[in-house]
């Protein structure tokens, strides 16, 4: 309920946390707030918390008028049907679910807060009191940007492309965020395919990896298709897999967390970076005929096999 929300501003941790005193957080009621008339602007961004459970809706309830590119949400849940869902399709608002579920949300929660205050978001919290002070406790002194690896984070990441895009990247040297492509090319794609899912503008602005699982085929795919589609099993054309060494990445600190993703932002050279290209000659396929599933569990093994690494292959 909106009589139940809480603002808070400044450097964010709660009062209960052993960081209170050095941080100087101010916590008003939204009540209070949205009676003197406050309008949020984006060099004053806030945070806004809401209990247990917050619903989109086409009317915020913040400013009492539509919601716009600088307005994002998190929702803790106890769901068991999934440990993250994202997206913002057919919404007004991009929202992040993360469900307790999830062995790491009390670093997730943390890093999109980070995250986001960074980039002036106006954040609203579906998250009890509890729960956040829980969170801002065990978080630390960590950041979303630190540069270091944690236990539970992958030492290579996967960013994948098509073919054709594939002979351009080699061009460059490096990877591109699609804003500073589209800056570059007049003939580059009318929209990113996250746009499809509801992904905010401002998400182009970085290059995108998965963990190993089966998500940056499915990009492929849903590239070549034209629409998003989510079948695995689906015949495409494989492109190319691009392995990178996210521990070098973090340590020169290019590594951005935001609650979801692991990124990088605008550009991403080759060198000292990438360790591994895939493409189907590579991994030893027939042809360029596969699936988004079997292109990834080949280019897995074999890339593991190669570097002794571990990376995982989830679908």
């Amino acid at each position: 309920m909106l009589t139940d929300a809480f603002l808070l501003s400044g450097k964010f941790t709660f009062p209960k946390s052993k960081n209170a005193s050095r941080a100087g957080v101010k916590i008003k009621q939204l009540c209070d707030i949205m009676f003197l008339g406050y309008v949020p602007t984006e060099e004053n961004a806030l945070i806004y918390r809401v209990d247990e459970r917050f619903i989109t809706d086409e009317f915020n309830p913040v400013t009492k008028g539509a919601y716009d590119d600088s307005w994002i949400a998190y929702c803790l849940t106890n769901s068991h049907e999934y440990q993250m869902l994202n997206g913002g399709a057919g919404k007004p608002l991009y929202v992040l679910s993360v469900s307790k579920n999830y062995p790491e949300w009390r670093m997730s929660v943390m890093d999109f807060i980070g995250y986001n205050e960074s980039r002036n978001k106006n954040i609203i919290l579906s998250i009890s009191e509890e729960d956040l002070n829980v969170a801002t406790e065990f978080y630390g002194e960590h950041s979303y940007n630190e540069k270091q690896l944690r236990s539970y984070e992958p030492k290579y990441l996967i960013h994948s492309t098509t073919q054709e895009n594939w002979e351009s990247i080699k061009n460059d040297g490096c990877l591109k965020s699609w804003n500073l492509l589209k800056g570059e090319k007049s003939d580059w794609e009318d929209q990113p395919i996250g746009k499809k899912l509801g992904d905010p503008n401002d998400f182009s602005d970085y290059i995108m990896f998965s963990r190993g699982n089966v998500s940056s085929e499915i990009v492929v795919l849903s590239k070549q298709k034209g629409c998003i589609t989510m079948n695995q099993n689906m015949k495409y054309r494989p492109g190319v897999r691009l392995y990178f060494d996210m521990e070098k990445i973090a340590l020169d600190g290019l590594l951005i967390r935001d609650g979801c993703h692991l990124k990088v932002k605008d550009t991403l050279p080759f060198e000292g970076y990438l360790t591994w290209v895939g493409d189907w000659r590579s991994v030893d396929l027939p042809d360029n005929d596969s699936t988004p599933k079997e292109f990834t569990l080949m280019a897995n093994e074999k890339f593991n096999q190669l570097f002794n690494a571990s990376v995982e292959t989830t679908f």
